[in-house]
């Protein structure tokens, strides 16, 4: 009776871990958005998809560039921001680890870890002889996973990858590759490496020794693949994009780690094999939990392509209404209302799998008053802009948004209005061209805030949501400043006139958003957004009461910090 209660508790634990694992490993996506290679025209009627360039270029191309700019620009124009530090390495290790021990959780990989330490502790006769073969097993995986890794990073480079994570097509292909993904976890078909590699595998196995613990590792990688190929997919792209040139491969170490420690860990106690709970239906529900989940991630990777391509016909309340939809059939699947083909039948609710649905039906229930215009701050980065939706009952009676103070200049047209309806702020007025924010600031005599934003940006609808709500700093933003919002993303193409080769990468600019991503590089020496600049009428930094330049503050979500950097510049452009 006590072995019972023991392992129903182990079973609980493991099956919440793992719930907090994917919700952890899954919502690590976060999008940066800065280009500066050449860029085609991108229209509605007739898409073309165009690589976004990036600030990866050469060191020695930036260095030139950056002494070449210092020269021309006065001291107020030369770099002084230094850029967002994108993930450490740390971070995407972390990250590998929690990926690892969602994949081991996986009925491709779970059943093996008693049958694999079995079969070392019993050819070996001893048990050194046993932990000693796991151990080597386990650095087999590691080798395995983080030569893959270096392949990746090898093969296309830190900057190549960098630019994977705003590029059209690329969002495009992950968000329907996740789709597959996620339909073959739901258990449509099995997507695995040819059959005849992995019997070649097992054959080598059977040299012995320590090459053939190798080929069996080998072969565990490649029957595998069916249940760890999208956790790798998700991994290797979020390292690359966000992390460092070594991220791909500090991934896969992370993810290969966690593959490998537990079976070390049975080898070194063979008796903890006893404890674990038997393989079953449940490692499929895994399965299926992570389907749903490989889905509804996937709608962020095809919102950043409509945002950017202004194709404006994803909007938030669709978005909301697929993850609604989503959440309340993996609810009822929890419940056993719903039945996959490789399910078995679910003749009682375990404890887990009841709190597990509790906490799906609550997200619904949290996600629906977002159908109406209700902010849902905790989700407010994964959502397309709230200026998408076109049912806000926050909006007045003849649905035109929160008025905004008119503001009485000589301009009678804003530049590139049109490009940024979807994106817009409620209640702030918004400028999007330079010239034009230098002007109003002059006639208004307000300060300038330079907003560099995105349409693919999480931390910038982040921000605006969380901390530009704000009553404090809404009103500063509404009454005390020009807004100016430079979007470096916009595939919209410049005149022929206007297009340019900068002086800084040495590419052609041909976008409107690499124009703005070439501003953000040359002048303020980063690469990250949102990035908030305040500048006087004249274009120059606004200096504090002890004449230093106020340095530009990244995404900022502390309210009371980013209030205090605000007022800064209001009280300097008075003084």
């Amino acid at each position: 009776m006590t072995s019972s209660i023991s392992k129903s508790c182990i079973k609980t634990i493991w099956l919440t871990l793992i719930t907090v694992i994917v919700l952890s490993f899954t919502g690590v996506n976060q999008a940066h958005a800065f280009q500066k290679k050449q860029a085609d025209t991108v229209s509605t009627s007739d898409v073309q998809f165009t690589d976004i360039p990036t600030a990866a270029d050469s060191i020695a191309a930036r260095k030139k560039a950056a002494a070449e700019t210092a020269k021309a620009k006065p001291a107020s124009q030369t770099s002084i921001s230094k850029p967002e530090a994108p993930k450490t390495l740390w971070q995407i290790f972390i990250e590998g680890l929690l990926g690892g021990f969602t994949a081991l959780l996986l009925p491709c990989i779970y059943p093996l870890l008693p049958l694999t330490v079995s079969f070392f502790t019993k050819q070996s006769g001893t048990r050194a002889g046993g932990i000693f073969k796991s151990v080597i097993y386990g650095l087999s995986i590691i080798v395995i996973y983080v030569s893959l890794g270096l392949i990746i990073t090898i093969s296309f480079g830190s900057d190549a990858l960098n630019a994977l994570s705003t590029n059209g097509i690329f969002n495009m292909f992950f968000f329907l590759l996740l789709v597959v993904f996620g339909i073959s976890f739901l258990g449509a078909f099995e997507i695995v490496l040819p059959s005849s590699l992995a019997n070649k595998l097992d054959q080598n196995s059977d040299r012995g020794g320590m090459l053939g613990i190798f080929f069996m590792a080998s072969t565990l990688v490649v029957v595998s693949f069916s249940c760890t190929g999208p956790i790798i997919g998700t991994l290797l792209v979020d390292a690359a994009s966000k992390g460092e040139r070594l991220g791909p491969a500090m991934g896969m170490l992370g993810f290969s780690v966690a593959l490998a420690i537990p079976f070390t860990i049975f080898a070194l106690f063979p008796s903890m094999l006893k404890s674990l709970p038997k393989s079953g239906g449940w490692l499929n529900s895994v399965k299926v939990v992570l389907g749903f989940l490989e889905l509804a991630f996937a709608l962020k990777f095809l919102s950043n392509v409509d945002l950017a391509y202004h194709w404006n016909w994803f909007d938030r309340e669709i978005f909301l209404s697929l993850w609604i939809a989503l959440g309340l059939l993996l609810g009822l699947y929890l419940i056993g209302k719903i039945k996959f083909s490789h399910d078995s039948d679910v003749t009682h609710i375990s404890v887990p799998r009841f709190f597990i649905s509790v906490i799906v039906f609550a997200f619904v229930v949290y996600m629906i008053p977002g159908l109406w215009g209700a902010p849902l701050k905790s989700i407010s980065a994964f959502l397309p802009p709230p200026a998408t939706q076109d049912f806000d009952l926050s909006r007045n009676p003849d649905g035109a948004a929160a008025a905004a103070p008119v503001q009485q200049t000589s301009i009678k047209e804003r530049k590139y209005a049109n490009n940024y309806v979807r994106i817009k702020t409620r209640g702030l007025d918004a400028w999007y061209d330079y010239d034009q924010a230098l002007q109003v600031s002059k006639e208004l005599h307000k300060p300038i805030i330079i907003d560099f934003t995105g349409f693919n940006c999480v931390n910038c609808r982040k921000m605006e949501t969380n901390v530009w709500s704000d009553p404090v700093v809404f009103k500063h933003l509404r009454d005390d400043f020009v807004l100016l919002q430079l979007v470096v993303d916009d595939k919209a193409e410049l005149p022929a006139n206007e297009q340019f080769v900068s002086t800084y990468s040495g590419k052609k600019i041909t976008t409107l958003g690499g124009k703005w991503s070439d501003v953000e590089a040359s002048r303020f020496n980063s690469n990250s957004q949102p990035l908030y600049v305040m500048m006087d009428s004249n274009g120059n930094l606004l200096k504090d009461k002890d004449g230093k330049e106020i340095q530009p503050s990244p995404a900022d979500y502390n309210i009371a910090s980013y209030t205090k950097f605000l007022e800064s510049g209001i009280n300097a452009y008075k003084k």
